[in-house]
């Protein structure tokens, strides 16, 4: 596959029935984003306190081959006491490093004292299912918790992890296994619009085959079975022992329905669960750094992760 494709927007390839949009990702790679500010350099010029951040491209070795890996630190702020290893959403079929979701999200945290370690992971693009995106994601844990001092400037107790969309599904899911293995969990669990069920839209009903979330939540299951997998939909399965947890909703996300469930089952159990709510919102807001709510949620994972440290 190749790194980057012709010119062609992400809006484009969601207009295509699911089977052509992973046959185009099959055969181009990823699609050219049209905005001309969003890369590195345009984010600093744009927002000067990223100026100080320094990153580092790394690789993971995982189960489905080394997979990218970016680290942010600013050393010129005051160290918030934790650390974040960030996933990024897409659909389990897109996404990469360079989106905003993950770059500008990461600059941001780091530019606030939060270190990140961005980290990527296998795309089910019809040949590829669960568990292989969350095994990789699984990897990028482990590797981060492994070296969390040299990496990350903290010791592994103060290790978050976190992601957005299909991310939050995939660090949920990665907190369940974690747990079930007897393995040690994260300090912390941040989600933003998560989806955590078959249908986002509809967590606790019977899934309506024929919606476009069904559609890309079958394609991520890889069979109709899986998809009562409660590690491949942690919205399904017991929240009994999770960490912390902040879960971020949009006002106008069709997926809000979804991890507004997950944040009052974690309540119900008696597990600490924060939820905030962006008004004027929608899905993937904070890959648009332009989107005024998408600083108001980054200042919300900021402000939680110092109250959690401070106590």
């Amino acid at each position: 596959m190749s790194e980057t494709a012709p010119p062609e927007t992400v809006a484009d390839l969601r207009t295509l029935p699911l089977p052509d949009a992973l046959a185009w990702l099959r055969e181009h790679g990823k699609p050219v984003d049209p905005r001309p500010d969003i890369d590195t350099a345009s984010l600093r010029r744009r927002f000067p306190h990223l100026a100080h951040v320094r990153t580092r491209d790394l690789a993971v070795e995982a189960p489905s081959g080394r997979q990218p890996a970016r680290l942010y630190r600013d050393d010129t702020v005051p160290h918030a006491g934790a650390a974040l290893v960030w996933v990024h959403g897409g659909g389990f079929i897109g996404g990469h490093l360079d989106m905003p979701e993950s770059n500008w999200v990461a600059l941001e945290l780091a530019a606030r004292g939060i270190p990140v370690l961005a980290v990527d992971y296998v795309k089910c693009l019809g040949d590829v299912h669960f568990p292989a995106p969350s095994d990789d994601v699984l990897a990028a844990w482990r590797y981060a918790r492994a070296d969390s001092v040299e990496l990350l400037g903290v010791e592994p107790g103060a290790l978050l992890l976190g992601g957005a969309s299909a991310g939050g599904n995939l660090t949920a899911g990665a907190v369940a296994r974690l747990r079930d293995a007897g393995e040690a969990l994260p300090a912390g669990l941040v989600l933003v619009y998560p989806a955590l069920d078959p249908d986002g839209a509809r967590p606790g009903e019977a899934p309506d085959p024929e919606s476009p979330f069904m559609r890309l939540s079958l394609n991520f299951a890889g069979s109709p079975d899986a998809l009562h997998d409660p590690h491949a939909f942690p919205g399904l399965g017991s929240v009994g022992g999770f960490p912390p947890t902040l879960v971020v909703v949009c006002e106008q996300d069709r997926l809000r329905p979804s991890g507004e469930a997950f944040a009052r089952r974690l309540s119900a159990a008696g597990r600490e669960a924060a939820l905030h709510l962006e008004p004027d919102a929608d899905h993937a807001h904070i890959n648009e750094p332009a989107h005024p709510g998408a600083i108001r949620t980054l200042t919300a994972i900021t402000e939680w992760t110092s109250r959690r440290r401070a106590r």
